[in-house]
């Protein structure tokens, strides 16, 4: 049950430069380390291939669930901050990065405006959030069908394994 007016995100995160476990780990425990954002569930680490972009290394990906008093904006500025700190450059699209977070779910708004789209615009074809998202939550539905259905037709399903470590 939600704090009156906290609402349920879905956030993706991901990693390939760096020690990309740690930094993982790091990121989920700083993401809920602010008043106003609230640790619900960690998805398993899937290992997954780079996804459109340039030749780089694979990635660590999981999801987590949160209970959130911030509106959308806040909740990417604190996002936003979390990848700063990780060292996040953005200098090629789809390119390899410390850390990754993105907003994928917030309730259930629909939102597009000039800095923000939720729920998140490629969620929906992505093995790398869509599967950890189904096994940490199996009841998951975006846009009304269910998680584990999406996860199961992405195009970079084959190939995406949890990670036990190195």
């Amino acid at each position: 049950m939600n704090a009156p007016g906290a609402v349920n995100a879905i956030l993706a995160l991901g990693s390939n430069l760096g020690a990309s476990r740690d930094t993982l780990s790091r990121a989920v425990a700083e993401l809920a380390d602010l008043p106003g954002v609230r640790l619900q569930a960690v998805s398993p680490v899937v290992r997954t291939r780079p996804v459109g972009g340039p030749e780089q290394p694979d990635y660590l990906n999981l999801v987590v669930s949160v209970e959130t008093d911030l509106d959308p904006h806040e909740l990417l500025a604190h996002c936003q901050a979390v990848e700063n700190a990780h060292h996040r450059e953005r200098e090629v699209r789809w390119g390899p990065r410390t850390l990754d977070v993105d907003i994928i779910t917030y309730g259930d708004l629909v939102l597009d405006d000039e800095t923000l789209t939720i729920p998140h615009p490629r969620a929906h074809t992505r093995a790398f959030v869509l599967q950890p998202w189904a096994w940490m939550d199996p009841g998951a539905t975006l846009n009304g069908t269910p998680v584990s259905e999406l996860a199961a037709r992405a195009e970079d399903l084959p190939g995406l394994e949890i990670f036990e470590g190195d």
